[in-house]
């Protein structure tokens, strides 16, 4: 029989509200078993603060982009190195999701979170104050590690308290909302970076983090409390074993992963297309990169909306078709001659709405099929999602020239590889018994 997402709130233990106040190692509760489970319902932690801890890094991945072209003047090295605050940042984000989900498993979202949350203030002043390449390169990695405890485990919360279908909606919204960010990002910078100097971006990001982390303290509650699914570093691996094995998990992680990659090779590839090759500043990069980021917020809040209605399989299904679709046109505009901006970011519009509306959905998926492992099938995921992202700058980067096909040639690959990665989930899931698949959906 499938369990309802209120009958599975009246097992959990409403501990949340008297840890809220708590430090971030008092806040690690003891592992909560058997009746202390079914004392109360767990309450659910406002879709503002979810907002607020998925948005610091993403914050911090943009606002820096429309000053890397500059800082090979700064620093007096190449623009290879400076992909690396990039491409280190993903890498940094991807290998730490890998820890983190499983360690909220463990010891509670709240802790691990707020502890999250401070390593990105050390990483982010470490930023603010690098007088070399080296030691910005050491403050992002530090930064991206502490940054991306807001992106997995506002995932994993909301699967502790939503069903399948809700978490979809409920990923579409605080995605869709959390991406003004990212959109305000680089405009924020380009700007901050012509009026103040590249370390103003950051010192502006540590005054945000500052922010978050108090609205964390205060109003983040915990959601977690059955701590005996993964209780050490073996059955961490055990789980990623567990995970990696299912072929359904497999499948949505692979459509995630290279719809991700789709992105970032063009975050890769179009500020230098744009501010060194079509010789325009850093501000109009930025303001061209809110017509993508409005357009995948669109895709987001339609996302939002119909989840529930149309279902996770057929919104992904769409979206993955679309982003074919708007890399079709953007490889068929590069091949036709010299790009200008609007050639360069109206293509990449379409792609915007159309990952709006499949990666919130293949996410609730991939963390649905292990409900029992939501923490680790969320660190997981993400780190599959940041590496091959960050794998896709570093071959654009590696490659980069003044034409737009290194950028346009791994985009395209990326979305076939992910149109590709729905169908090996679907199949999987169409071969179980119907009765798993329920379980699985829940």
């Amino acid at each position: 029989m499938r369990e309802t997402s209120d009958e599975r709130d009246e097992h959990r233990q409403p501990e949340a509200a008297a840890g809220a106040s708590s430090t971030p190692s008092q806040a690690m509760p003891r592992t909560v078993t058997g009746a202390g489970l079914q004392t109360g319902a767990v309450r659910r932690p406002s879709l503002g603060i979810l907002i607020a801890v998925t948005a610091l890094g993403p914050l911090a991945l943009n606002i820096f982009i429309p000053s890397m072209p500059g800082m090979q003047a700064v620093f007096n090295t190449d623009y290879g190195t400076i992909q690396l605050t990039l491409t280190l940042y993903l890498f940094g984000v991807a290998v730490s999701q890998l820890f983190l989900g499983p360690l909220s498993d463990r010891f509670g979202r709240r802790p691990v979170l707020l502890w999250g949350i401070l390593l990105f203030l050390l990483g982010t002043l470490l930023c603010a104050l690098a007088e070399s390449i080296a030691m910005l390169i050491v403050g992002r990695v530090i930064q991206a590690v502490g940054g991306c405890a807001g992106l997995v485990l506002g995932r994993a919360i909301v699967r502790d308290t939503h069903d399948r279908s809700e978490s979809a909606s409920m990923i579409g919204y605080i995605t869709m909302a959390m991406v003004v960010a990212p959109m305000v990002a680089p405009l924020l910078g380009g700007f901050t970076d012509d009026l103040f100097g590249w370390r103003a971006s950051f010192f502006l990001v540590l005054l945000v983090g500052a922010v978050v982390l108090a609205l964390a303290w205060f109003l983040l509650i915990e959601t977690h409390f059955d701590r005996d699914a993964v209780a050490g570093p073996a059955s961490m691996i055990r789980g990623f074993g567990t995970l990696l094995r299912d072929t359904a998990f497999t499948g949505y992680a692979i459509n995630v992963s290279f719809t991700t990659a789709v992105f970032f090779a063009f975050l890769a590839g179009a500020p230098y297309m744009m501010i060194e090759v079509m010789g325009r500043p850093p501000s109009e990069y930025g303001l061209y990169f809110m017509l993508n980021a409005a357009s995948y917020m669109t895709g987001n809040f339609l996302a939002g909306r119909l989840s529930t209605k149309v279902g996770p399989e057929r919104m992904t299904l769409a979206g993955s078709a679309l982003a074919l679709m708007g890399v079709a046109l953007l490889t068929g505009l590069a091949l036709s001659g010299e790009m200008t901006p609007l050639m360069l970011f109206g293509p990449v519009m379409f792609i915007g709405l159309a990952n709006g509306l499949s990666l919130p959905n293949a996410t609730a998926s991939a963390i649905s099929v292990r409900p029992d492992l939501a923490g680790t099938a969320s660190g997981l995921l993400g780190f599959l999602q940041m590496m091959v992202g960050g794998v896709a700058t570093l071959v654009v980067g590696h490659l980069q020239s003044d034409t737009a096909t290194p950028m346009v040639a791994v985009m395209t690959a990326a979305a076939v590889i992910a149109f590709l990665g729905y169908f090996l989930a679907k199949i999987a899931l169409a071969a179980r018994p119907a009765a798993t698949v329920s379980r699985g959906a829940e």
